[in-house]
């Protein structure tokens, strides 16, 4: 999907690139409850170590982290808690399909705001081995090599 200019990022999840190989993205929205909007605005999250799963063709965000709004009373809302997505069906049809391959998985990468709106980007992930983790951050160093390069011949 192409990345809107005007969204908002709150927060993003660099460990989900480091650990798996991301095939494909989708956008969905968040069901939010009460604060939980004020403490995205704030910048209060945390998508750490967390995963998206279909149940009964519904998706649902697990061990997502939105801190309490610090300026909440008494119903203020749980930390971690069960979110559900928002998708088209067509999107969850076609998730449901790709996930029951071997090794595939919901992974989210960040949350945003879009025109005022709270949405996650999702994406189909398959987990990397120990050896493609290395590969990638061999990759990474030799691209900064060859930058550093480029730009003091520049000078």
């Amino acid at each position: 999907m192409a990345e809107d200019k005007t969204d908002t990022t709150v927060t993003t999840n660099r460990k989900a690139y480091h650990d798996y190989f991301i095939e494909e993205t989708f956008e969905a929205g968040i069901a939010l409850q009460g604060t939980e909007v004020k403490s995205l605005r704030l910048g209060l999250a945390n998508l750490t170590d967390s995963y998206a799963i279909v149940k009964n063709s519904e998706v649902f965000l697990f061990n997502a982290n939105i801190s309490p709004y610090p300026y909440g009373n008494i119903m203020n809302h749980e930390p971690v808690r069960t979110r559900k997505l928002l998708l088209h069906r067509e999107e969850i049809r076609k998730l449901i399909g790709k996930i029951t391959q071997k090794g595939y998985t919901l992974i989210p990468l960040k949350i945003y705001f879009v025109r005022g709106k709270a949405k996650v980007m999702i994406g189909l992930a398959k987990g990397k081995k120990a050896f493609d983790k290395r590969e990638t951050i061999k990759e990474k160093e030799s691209k900064r090599e060859v930058e550093r390069a480029v730009k003091e011949r520049h000078r």
